[in-house]
């Protein structure tokens, strides 16, 4: 008779623990042996369980369940993938699954990275999830591959009907694109009630959009270019993935990989700008600005790599980090524009880079310096310090920490770009040869030209003198970041209270004004409000009941004329 598996279980949410081991135990062939709700009582477990497999015939353990979000509401515990890299370390043949609460690209990443056999999301199917605990528990180490979902494999060669599906798809959806970038082009030129007439068409064109996705869906997951070389079913793109260009350095090996390779997949989708503040990189035709991304995002690969070469201390990287990004904002505009690029400046032939680079002051002070946790974002990259994640420390393997680095990491790579192409508007905006080679085709005249480049100063004034102080007040930081539908605009808490301190001037003035608002608002519209019912109460009990009665006497009194009337007529007759 075959044993039943042997399971443990490590989650910190004891009503999930005891379901999911009360669904397994039903199951007949599987019987969860240990649990554990936190790093040091999984180690407690694993110790005796270690010692005893020395002496006994087969191990004490067939499988551990660890969940991704361990530690996740203290930040000084052991997080869940970091502790998977400890077992794995110590017991290279146990096998770990890691669940968590989402599918996301990094999270599976971070998990492969730290010697995890399989990663989930907590919603899949119960019986893909017993195939799966089974395939795991019973394949050998070197098999561990062949036993993971489809998902996770190079998937099949597609039928015929998947591929004319697929091929619509793209095709339909390239054809919604154009027709997006259309619409926003006009969008931002239009009057007020063409806005709306826009507007309307905008969300049919992003439905429709979502509509095609659905319809089309081919069952079986799409290849994706984060795949590794060797996948048959990789498509082609002329912007490969970081972490998998072999540069003449060689590519990073581990930790931020994870990163940048999420990052990337993202730069596969669409680019256009959706918050409806202008940006730098709008200027730019969609090959060219999804270019420029990818070189931003592999110039910091290339960084990185060098920075570890050189071995800088912490200490290091946060004193010349502003230094180090204006090197790296060099690197990507000699790439994207040309070393030995000239033009013809003032009757002249310049090297473009060499006009460029004179402002690099300026971006440095006004673009770079100003990124959120700039240097923290860099020791993250580096060595993996801890980030701070609404106040509190996390480690770097914490999901909180992967999906802030992130996000910290998409607006970086957006920035870096908008800080090419800001002193290119700079110096040379109307130079032919550069607007036939970089600008989008609706932007390509002098008059759309000094147009964009006044949206770009008001939008930065407008920043300067509202926005920023209005951000510094509310304790948060504005960032740029990749959405499904192209870049968009969010924010992140951060405790600001020591630049509100230092504001003078306008910006202060800013920040009394919303606090004034904040404290006069709510009884304002308490007096509207009560003044509003009074007014409700007049109209109806009062006003209304004398029209009413008003009313009454008319017609009483047309009724009694109208008797007066008949009576007279019938005196009359006889």
């Amino acid at each position: 008779m075959t044993s039943p598996l042997r399971l443990m279980l490590i989650n910190d949410d004891p009503v999930f623990r005891l379901g999911l081991r009360i669904w397994l135990e039903q199951l007949g062939d599987i019987q969860v042996v240990a649990e554990a709700s936190n790093a040091s009582e999984a180690w407690t477990q694993l110790s005796p369980s270690a010692a005893a497999a020395e002496v006994a015939t087969e191990p004490a353990l067939d499988l551990v369940i660890l969940d991704l979000g361990l530690g996740r509401g203290d930040p000084q515990q052991l997080p869940g993938l970091q502790l998977c890299g400890q077992i794995k370390s110590r017991f290279p043949t146990l096998p770990v699954l890691v669940l968590g609460a989402s599918d996301e690209p990094v999270l599976r990443a971070a998990a492969d990275q730290m010697g995890a056999d399989a990663y989930q999301r907590r919603g899949l199917p119960l019986h893909q999830l017993a195939d799966l605990i089974g395939a795991l528990a019973t394949a050998p180490t070197s098999q561990t591959a062949s036993a993971l979902p489809a998902d996770r494999q190079s998937p099949p060669t597609p039928g015929p009907g998947a591929t004319f599906r697929s091929r619509l798809r793209q095709s339909c959806l390239q054809q919604i694109a154009a027709s997006l970038d259309q619409v926003q082009g006009h969008l931002d030129q239009a009057s007020a009630p063409y806005r709306w007439v826009l507007a309307g068409r905008r969300r049919e064109l992003r439905a429709a959009r979502g509509l095609i996705s659905w319809l089309l869906a081919t069952p079986t997951p799409e290849p994706q270019p984060s795949r590794p070389q060797g996948d048959p079913q990789a498509p082609s793109s002329p912007f490969p993935s970081p972490g998998l260009v072999q540069a003449p350095g060689g590519t990073l090996q581990g930790w931020p990989r994870p990163l940048l390779q999420a990052v990337a997949l993202k730069l596969t989708g669409p680019l256009a700008n959706t918050s409806g503040v202008p940006l730098e990189i709008d200027i730019l035709r969609q090959e060219k600005r999804q270019e420029l991304l990818y070189l931003s995002l592999q110039q910091l690969e290339a960084t990185l790599r060098q920075l570890r070469r050189a071995q800088l201390s912490p200490e290091q990287v946060t004193q010349t980090w502003l230094t180090l990004l204006g090197d790296l904002w060099q690197d990507i505009m000699t790439e994207f524009l040309g070393r030995y690029t000239t033009l013809e400046i003032d009757q002249q032939d310049q090297s473009l880079v060499q006009v460029l680079s004179q402002e690099r002051e300026t971006v440095q002070q006004g673009m770079l310096a100003t990124l959120p946790y700039g240097p923290d974002l860099l020791r993250h990259l580096l060595f993996q310090d801890s980030l701070t994640v609404d106040g509190a420390p996390y480690l770097a393997s914490t999901p909180a920490a992967l999906d802030r680095s992130q996000w910290l990491l998409e607006n970086l790579v957006i920035q870096l770009a908008n800080a090419v192409i800001q002193p290119l508007l700079n110096r040379c905006p109307d130079v032919e040869p550069l607007k036939q080679q970089l600008y989008h085709r609706r932007l390509i005249s002098s008059r759309e030209i000094e147009r964009f480049r006044n949206e770009l100063a008001w939008r930065y004034r407008w920043a300067s003198f509202w926005h920023e102080p209005a951000a510094i007040f509310e304790s948060r930081y504005p960032l740029w970041g990749l959405g499904p539908s192209g870049l968009v605009s969010r924010s992140i808490y951060a405790p600001r209270r020591q630049e509100l301190e230092q504001l003078s001037g306008l910006p202060l003035v800013i920040t009394l004004l919303l606090e004034a608002r904040d404290a006069i608002a709510p009884r304002f519209r308490a007096v509207v409000a009560w003044v509003g019912s009074g007014l409700v109460y007049i109209l109806t009990e009062v006003i209304g009941r004398g029209i009413g009665l008003i009313g009454r006497g008319i017609a009483k009194g047309i009724g009694t004329a109208w008797q007066d009337r008949r009576f007279n007529r019938h005196s009359q007759d006889s």
